[in-house]
């Protein structure tokens, strides 16, 4: 039987299967190779970027609690913005701490316990032509008792994200409404719960309208867990900083992979929670708005809880673009995308026919731009630059501290307000002479602690960051001269056996040449008005410059430097000249304000005070602010003294319009207003708060208005609003080395029953006249 034929292959046959064997699967080989290497990588940079985002908890800066006092200057809609801030969920009625319902003309609320345990709902009633707050009562009790006052819990400012400029509040998934949820699903990725990080239907769309297009840009059809990767994931930025737009096969692939690795390591809740955290939403002044909770905030002055149908649709449509759909700017393209929106939700099934249609006739109501007041960032600025002198910049931005400060801001908003009515009124008064923008500033602080409660750096922080309050050197004028007669009544205690110089001491204002290293100072009155023989309260009184620098030249123009460079410690060294008696040198905002605040505590130094209290993620205190025992740097009684004829300032001089204003306190200050009307200031204060105000160009150039013109109406706008619900106050009885002595008004001498202009005048014992009057 003959065996069957062997079938031998040549080497070349074995060689042409081997190379076509090598063909088909090195391919498969090292792409799969390279597909698990991408994998792994892709991997590690989602555990890492998730492990960061889990510990990105920026530092939370906190406001001092509100305290609602019947009486106080807030209207309905202003408490309701008030309990938004605050994270209070809006409800038909208020069955739990942290829920609102407003009426036609009141609010109840059930509060979150506080430091007095509170927990009963309350309602507070107002009267909306005055804008004030009429009761504050409990309604839940059978007595519906009255309250004094209730005390909300400190208010989230901001968080600190180190230099970028952007704004962003964290929302949890379970905090988002059902309806913004839908809105986005309906319009960004229908099948988001469905798909697995990648949209074939999509994709098959996209591929069809990339075959058809010319275009070399491909069209997308990115999922949200693709729009996350891309913009959160593989973040790019330019050499400007400024994120790129970069559109390509090879980015697309990326995402696509890194989408795909996404999925299996969150949860689409967890993915959905990062998206609506970090999505771009506009841009507010100098600031991008980053996540929904701010976008809430910014554009309808809500908590995100509480935002309705219409609104949700309109953030979920300017997700896609959202500067071409902000509605600041754009209202009727901004209203034409969230009607696209709403009717996304009802082609997709999230809403039925009568809701859409409510939806659509609905009013795009959004709140004005209001970062100066809602987020007081000029004080947050300098809180941030204290904070970054003791922390490293790393812990403020991720270790989840909570930093507790002295800003109040229904003042910041009274505050806020009061600057920008007041320089709207002077930019209308100089409109004929010139076109360019006034500016201004206000700082506010309680004197006995030094918290400073309220500040306003500019006209618009999102026009200008730069903090006048804090940065602006600007001559104070004749805000300076009460502390000429300071150093004056502190002469009687540090060289007794100079005569006395009191509030009557008698100087001549007329026009004068003084001299000083061989140069000449002529000094002039405002209009060239001179009073003649006058007393020191009057001179001051009704800010005569002649007479001041006179008093300067009695005491010495050495002490006066002294008293403010030494005793005092505020701002450089000033040198000792005739001119400096009327504020001829530079100093800020911060620094008028330290220096009043020494003569409306009697003497004492307390400086100003921002942080209270930083707190860990843990409830542990980091730091606890300790006031220090205040400083004396001057006498009880030359303070006294000078305090009262502050008073008569506002009385009977050159602030004496006040009253006109509606400014009734009882109070102490001093106008201001530098050469060629350049500077124009006021600075005043009660017992419980202090304020100044500067009003100039930035350039220096002249604003043409004095003190009493352009910067005391702001002073009074904001007092008076600030005050309103406080209880009345009176400065404290003068310290017993303190006397009243009934003088001529005129010849600063003792009154006797003939003279026809008296009054009872402060004396340093030991001081006061003892010659009667003989003009009389």
């Amino acid at each position: 039987m003959n065996e069957p034929e062997r079938r031998v292959y040549s080497a070349r046959r074995l060689r042409i299967v081997v190379a076509l064997l090598t063909l088909i699967f090195l391919p498969i080989v090292v792409g799969s190779s390279l597909l698990i290497y991408q994998y792994l990588r892709m991997s590690v940079l989602v555990a890492q970027r998730l492990s960061g985002e889990k510990g990105r908890l920026p530092a939370r800066v906190y406001a001092r609690p509100l305290i609602l006092r019947p009486g106080m200057e807030l209207t309905r809609d202003g408490l309701v913005k008030v309990l938004n801030r605050l994270r209070y969920a809006e409800r038909e009625r208020p069955g739990e701490a942290g829920q609102f319902t407003p009426t036609e003309s009141a609010v109840a609320f059930f509060p979150r316990p506080v430091l007095d345990g509170a927990s009963e709902p309350l309602v507070v009633s107002f009267v909306t032509d005055k804008q004030k707050v009429t009761r504050v009562r409990e309604i839940r009790t059978r007595s519906k008792q009255r309250l004094e006052a209730q005390t909300l819990e400190p208010e989230l400012v901001t968080y600190l994200y180190g230099e970028d400029r952007e704004k962003r509040r964290r929302v949890r998934y379970e905090e988002l409404p059902e309806h913004l949820v839908k809105a986005v699903l309906a319009i960004e990725d229908r099948r988001f719960f469905s798909h697995p990080g990648l949209d074939p239907i999509g994709l098959a769309a996209a591929v069809v309208r990339n075959l058809r297009s010319d275009s070399a840009i491909p069209h997308g059809a990115s999922t949200i867990t693709q729009q996350l990767c891309k913009n959160f994931f593989l973040r790019r930025t330019d050499e400007h900083g400024y994120l790129t737009a970069e559109r390509s096969y090879r980015r697309k692939a990326q995402e696509a992979l890194l989408a795909f690795v996404l999925e299996r390591r969150a949860s689409k809740q967890e993915i959905l929670e990062m998206y609506l955290n970090e999505v771009y939403l506009g841009q507010s002044g100098s600031f991008g708005i980053n996540g929904v909770g701010e976008a809430a905030r910014i554009y309808f002055g809500k908590d995100v809880t509480n935002l309705t149908l219409p609104e949700s649709a309109l953030l979920a449509g300017m997700i896609q673009s959202p500067n071409p759909y902000n509605p600041f700017r754009h209202e009727q393209r901004a209203r034409e995308r969230r009607n696209e929106v709403v009717r996304a939700m009802r082609d997709a099934g999230f809403i039925d026919e009568p809701t859409m249609q409510e939806a659509l006739r609905a009013p795009l109501l959004v709140e004005p731009p209001s970062l100066d007041t809602s987020d007081a960032p000029y004080f947050v600025d300098l809180v941030g630059q204290q904070l970054a002198e003791r922390y490293a910049a790393k812990d403020l931005t991720t270790q989840n501290l909570s930093i507790y400060t002295t800003l109040d801001m229904h003042l910041q908003g009274l505050a806020q307000q009061a600057l920008e009515r007041g320089l709207d009124r002077v930019q209308g008064m100089i409109k004929k002479r010139t076109t360019a923008q006034v500016q201004g500033s206000l700082i506010a602080l309680e004197p006995a602690s030094g918290r400073l409660v309220a500040l306003v750096g500019g006209r618009s922080y999102g026009r200008s960051q730069y903090n006048r309050v804090m940065q602006a050197r600007r001559q104070p004028g004749s805000t300076f001269k009460p502390f000429v007669y300071l150093t004056a009544f502190e002469a009687t205690f540090e060289d007794p056996s100079l005569p006395p110089i009191t509030p009557a001491t008698v100087v001549e204002d007329a026009p004068a040449v003084f001299f000083f290293e061989d140069k000449e100072y002529i000094p002039t009155n405002y209009e060239d008005s001179y009073y003649g023989m006058v007393t020191l309260r009057t001179a001051l009184a009704h800010s005569l410059n002649v007479a001041t620098v006179k008093v300067a030249e009695m005491v010495g123009y050495d002490k006066v430097a002294a008293l403010w460079s030494k005793k005092l410690g505020i701002g450089a060294p000033i040198q000792p000249y005739p001119a400096v008696a009327l504020g001829a040198f530079e100093a800020t905002p911060f620094e008028m304000a330290s220096a009043y605040n020494v003569i409306a505590n009697g003497g004492l130094k307390v400086p100003p005070v921002t942080i209270l209290r930083v707190g860990d993620e843990k409830g542990g205190v980091l730091e606890q602010h300790q006031s220090p025992p205040p400083e004396r740097v001057l006498h009880e009684e030359s303070a006294s003294l000078l305090v009262d004829m502050l008073k008569s300032v506002i009385k009977e001089g050159t602030a004496a319009s006040a009253a006109g204003l509606g400014f009734t306190a009882e109070a102490a200050g001093k106008t201001g207003t530098t050469n060629d009307y350049r500077d124009a200031w006021f600075a005043g204060f009660t017992p419980d708060l202090l304020c100044v105000v500067w009003v100039g160009f930035d350039d220096n150039t002249p604003v043409g208005l004095s003190g009493t013109r352009a910067a005391l109406p702001i002073w009074v706008d904001f007092m008076k609003a600030a005050l309103d619900g406080q209880p009345a106050t009176e400065f404290p009885p003068p310290p017993e080395g303190v006397v009243f002595v009934e003088i001529d008004r005129d010849t600063g001498l003792l009154a006797k029953p003939a003279c026809p202009r008296k009054r009872l005048e402060v004396f340093i014992a030991g001081t006061e006249p003892r010659e009667p009057c003989g003009a009389h």
